[in-house]
């Protein structure tokens, strides 16, 4: 399986998202808290989606 790096774009969503979700996790959002693993968890999918799909 070859990978290719992932489009800036996606790149730079996938670390918002991680961020947001992280800031979630230790209380400085407190209205994601509830949600705060899945935005890593997207994060990272969108990511090793990224890393798969070529052109994405």
């Amino acid at each position: 399986m070859k990978l290719t790096p992932p489009t800036m774009i996606v790149f730079w969503v996938s670390v918002a998202l991680g961020l947001i979700g992280l800031l979630g996790a230790i209380g400085v959002i407190g209205a994601l808290a509830g949600y705060a693993f899945w935005f890593v968890f997207v994060g990272l999918v969108l990511l090793v989606l990224g890393l798969l799909i070529k052109g994405m």
